[in-house]
């Protein structure tokens, strides 16, 4: 699988920590971001989660060139799916 995966995070999140362990275990490479420790990153979480900073929050960028998504929460299905796998 290949794309650009982005998981806007925060130290406290089990879900967060759920999904890495899944896409680790599943060789989904990603790029974390501890929004408590980014504000840019902070304000695009609440930007796309309608005020709200929740997280994991997952950026996807296939590398197929279809289109990127955005998603809150996303279970691994849905992760492996937006990158077209």
């Amino acid at each position: 699988m290949s794309g650009t995966v982005t998981m806007y995070s925060t130290t406290w999140c089990g879900y967060c920590r759920r999904l890495k362990s899944q896409m680790d275990r599943e060789g989904i490479t990603y790029n974390e971001i501890n929004i408590e420790h980014d504000a840019d990153s902070a304000a695009f979480v609440e930007k796309v989660n309608g005020g709200n900073q929740t997280v994991p929050t997952v950026h996807i960028v296939p590398a197929n060139g279809g289109e990127a998504v955005t998603m809150t929460n996303p279970s691994l299905a849905q992760v492996k799916q937006a990158l077209g796998a």
